[in-house]
């Protein structure tokens, strides 16, 4: 057995950064190609590549921003969560939206494809982390609401985001928070 103790070491100590710490500059293009790269490393029984990117540079994220807070109202949801969803898209630097689209298949349960859209999701996250990038991964309301989706992003209908992934330069390095503790949450079963 090898041990890759640097590896181990990065997933214990990992946090993500706060949407609202994101600062400027964001990742570039040639930045994220190792990101997306190692994102779709993650687990895909089927070899179906059950998810996809939408790469959210910031005009992109403004004009959302103002959609979203108009949706926002169509829905009546409060001016509270109107400024709330309308900071989501324009604050951050960039953005990825991971869209799970899942395939039609016989053996791949549609759970499995949609668990695997959440895999790319932390893989995305860490490798922007390990990569030096601030890194969040959000939803919201918008993650699944079908006019939003098809209007403003072009989802088909049986897609939606799996995640918002919120990338930018980190301005401070967040406190780290109470964790779990593995025992309160594992069971053994010896026979």
């Amino acid at each position: 057995m090898t041990k890759n103790s640097k590896a181990l070491d990065f997933l214990l100590t990992r946090r993500s950064h706060p949407s609202k710490t994101l600062k400027e500059p964001a990742p570039s293009l040639d930045d994220l190609n190792p990101i997306l790269t190692a994102a779709m490393r993650s687990p895909d029984h089927g070899k179906l590549e059950p998810w996809r990117f939408i790469i959210l540079q910031k005009n992109a994220l403004l004009r959302l921003a103002k959609c979203a807070s108009s949706r926002s109202v169509e829905l009546d949801l409060g001016v509270e969560a109107q400024k709330k969803v309308e900071f989501f898209f324009s604050n951050p630097p960039l953005s990825v939206a991971v869209v799970s689209s899942p395939k039609e298949s016989e053996k791949i349960p549609m759970i499995e494809q949609t668990l695997s859209a959440g895999a790319v999701c932390l893989a995305l996250v860490n490798a922007a982390l390990a990569s030096g990038w601030g890194a969040s991964w959000l939803t919201g309301w918008t993650a699944t609401d079908r006019p939003f989706l098809t209007n403003q992003l072009s989802l088909k209908k049986h897609e939606f985001v799996a995640g918002y992934i919120h990338l930018g330069s980190k301005s401070f390095q967040p406190p780290e928070r109470p964790r779990p503790d593995f025992k309160s949450k594992t069971s053994i079963f010896s026979d």
